[in-house]
């Protein structure tokens, strides 16, 4: 029984350390804007740039490199279907 958990475990730690390499190919605004996302999630754009203090613009180039990566995802908020909220796929 403990093979099963530990073969879990390694692949559980096998995404995390993908997700790590991955991120370590982006610009250095993605890597803020994936760590604001890792305590904060989920946001929107104009609330990463706030918790970021990154212009909107960078945050919307640094939002679109982690969508290419596949390092995070995003839907519709509840509170306004008008904006898109962002969260980590790890």
């Amino acid at each position: 029984m403990s093979t099963t958990i530990d073969e879990h475990a390694a692949e559980e730690a096998l995404g995390e350390a993908e997700f790590r390499d991955r991120l370590r190919e982006l610009p250095p605004s993605a890597k803020l804007v994936a760590k604001v996302l890792e305590t904060n999630a989920p946001l929107s754009q104009g609330q990463l740039a706030e918790e970021s203090l990154l212009p909107d613009r960078t945050v919307r180039y640094a939002l679109n490199r982690l969508e290419d990566a596949e390092l995070i995802g995003s839907r519709y908020s509840f509170h306004d279907a008008r904006r898109q909220v962002y969260f980590l796929n790890n």
